[in-house]
């Protein structure tokens, strides 16, 4: 059995084979149609993406950077050589997977136009996909793009590099604040908040 857990590969796929299980066995019971499942997928997959996005993000803020400074200078090469770049990479591409698969849900539910010019009815969840927007933006333009330089993925003088990681920080904790009014509208326009 800890053969089985200490592989993500196989991990991940018993949790969809899981899924696929549920999902058969509930069949029977709903009737949302072909465009009602297309849109539950896609929904599930922007959760599913957000998750990763939001988690990794509040990991960086509340675990690794508050821990690097506790870390013994000889052991950090593994956190920035290793660890972060990879935790990065599921970082930036689930920050845009969550934002297409929003903007595709918004789409196929017909308030895409509405909630993006923040109309009364869709205006919460218009508000919050400003937020995510600017959020997957602040990732993909600012952080990543200092992270390079501050983990000497991309070489820079020492100045430079210093001034990156400074930067891709306070975007981080500017990301990290934005996330809690973006969570919040994102969950009150579907469950009769504002």
């Amino acid at each position: 059995m800890g053969a089985f857990f200490s592989s993500l590969g196989r991990t991940i796929t018993a949790g969809v084979v899981i899924l696929i299980v549920i999902v058969l066995a509930a069949s029977g019971l709903t009737d949302g149609g072909a465009r009602g499942n297309d849109l539950f997928i896609v929904r599930w997959l922007h959760v599913m993406a957000g998750v990763m996005w939001i988690g990794l993000l509040w990991y960086f803020n509340f675990v690794q950077t508050p821990s690097m400074p506790k870390i013994p200078d000889d052991q950090k090469p593994a956190v920035s050589k290793v660890i972060a770049p990879a935790a990065l990479f599921w970082f930036r591409w689930s920050a845009l997977a969550t934002m297409v698969l929003g903007l595709l849900l918004a789409y196929m539910n017909h308030y895409l136009i509405p909630a993006m010019t923040l109309t009364k009815g869709v205006h919460a969840i218009g508000i919050g996909m400003w937020l995510g927007l600017i959020m997957a933006f602040n990732v993909w333009m600012i952080i990543w793009p200092n992270q390079k330089k501050a983990l000497g993925i991309v070489t820079v003088s020492p100045e430079e590099k210093a001034a990156a990681a400074k930067l891709a920080g306070m975007t981080s904790r500017i990301n990290t604040m934005l996330s809690i009014p973006m969570l919040f509208c994102m969950v009150a326009q579907s469950h009769g908040g504002l």
